[in-house]
């Protein structure tokens, strides 16, 4: 072997290998002095602030909403409210007139001095506005839970011109009718139709648009300020769609003897005072004690103690109290015949008082030529209690 071939031979044992990347100046490794740090707190999100931000708004969002719904809710209850509020004001104003015309049908049928054909023209002409009711009535649109009550509204009404026109018409019918009994049946027939139309109007559309109202929450006055749900009674007294009562009508239109003959009695006299609910009566010599409750009623009986048919009779009753002034109410019995006895009931009485000695008085106004008037008054002792 020769020498070059020894150098080559030791060359190839020193080959030189391949620069790694480690070694490349730009990847130095550079260290801190003082040796490795220790852990690190992990520093706060940087998107935390948005977070909150988002949820802020968020529930801010649902708090308008809730707010609005309570709103929304309130309005379309004040809504609802008025709604009923103005019907009942509007029927209030048929239901008044209508209660009028029944006033001055009374009036007609007991006024001294007026001819058969004068009081048959008189009643045509109330008929004519009892139509009139009618039709301002169907002009009323009623809240839709109160469509059924409004129909019977229309009902009753419709009753009292039925009954009106009949009225006119039997008095026409039996004018020349000798039998005065016979007469009075056909009369009071129609008279009928006047008394069923107040009760469709108490029992189909006064009671249950009563409980209606109170189903949906509506209390108070109506829009007028008159009771929510306004009264109707056409009728003064049932008494008048009696025979009886319609002979004693005839006997004093057709010119017959309505008032005693010479030396005859008039007057009426105080049978009884009753407390309702409870039926208690009242006692002119011992006190009585009344439970006082939110149907609180005084019922009065009077009697026909005379000769003849008595009309337009005032009734008074007073509660004197001790303390906080006294209370004064007043009635009309439209009619009452010989030896009848009628009632008249006293409600809607105000405050009393509790624990103290009051007095109920009762006064009935003396008829005209009434000789006894000892027994047109009385006076009752009571106690109230809660």
């Amino acid at each position: 072997m020769t020498e070059r071939e020894d150098t080559d031979i030791d060359f190839d044992f020193f080959e030189e290998e391949p620069p790694t990347e480690e070694s490349s100046g730009n990847d130095r490794t550079i260290r801190r002095p003082g040796g490795p740090r220790g852990p690190q707190r992990p520093s706060a999100p940087t998107n935390l602030t948005p977070l909150l931000r988002l949820v802020g708004l968020i529930a801010f969002a649902i708090l308008i909403i809730v707010l609005l719904v309570f709103w929304i809710q309130s309005c379309n209850e004040a809504s609802k409210t008025a709604t009923y509020k103005n019907y009942m004001a509007k029927v209030s104003e048929v239901s008044a007139s209508s209660q009028q015309i029944g006033r001055q049908l009374s009036t007609a049928l007991l006024a001294q001095g007026l001819k058969q054909a004068e009081v048959e023209r008189r009643i045509s002409g109330l008929a004519r506005q009892e139509q009139l009711d009618v039709g301002r009535a169907r002009e009323i649109t009623p809240p839709g839970t109160l469509r059924d009550e409004h129909d019977a509204l229309i009902e009753a009404l419709q009753f009292r011109v039925s009954g009106l026109n009949g009225l006119a018409n039997a008095l026409a019918a039996t004018a020349q009718t000798k039998d005065v009994t016979r007469a009075g049946s056909v009369l009071a027939s129609q008279m009928q139709r006047l008394l069923a139309s107040d009760v469709v109007y108490d029992d189909e559309f006064k009671d249950p648009s009563s409980a209606e109202l109170k189903r949906q929450g509506v209390t108070g006055t109506n829009a007028s300020g008159g009771p929510l749900v306004p009264d109707s009674n056409f009728l003064q007294t049932a008494d008048f769609a009696t025979t009886t009562a319609m002979v004693n009508v005839l006997s004093k239109i057709r010119g017959g003897a309505v008032t005693p003959s010479q030396g005859g009695l008039r007057g009426t006299n105080i049978v009884k005072v009753e407390v309702l609910p409870a039926g208690t009566e009242l006692s002119t010599t011992t006190q009585t004690p009344i439970t006082v409750r939110t149907n609180l009623a005084f019922r009065v009986t009077i009697e026909d103690s005379g000769d003849s048919q008595e009309t337009s009779i005032p009734v008074t009753l007073t509660i004197t109290q001790s303390r906080g002034g006294n209370i004064t109410l007043k009635k009309t019995i439209p009619f009452i015949n010989p030896g009848q006895q009628t009632a008249v009931t006293f409600t809607n009485i105000p405050a009393v008082n509790f624990g103290s000695t009051a007095q109920v008085k009762v006064e009935v106004q003396p008829v005209a030529g009434e000789s006894n008037t000892g027994n047109n008054s009385a006076d009752y002792p009571v106690i109230f209690s809660a």
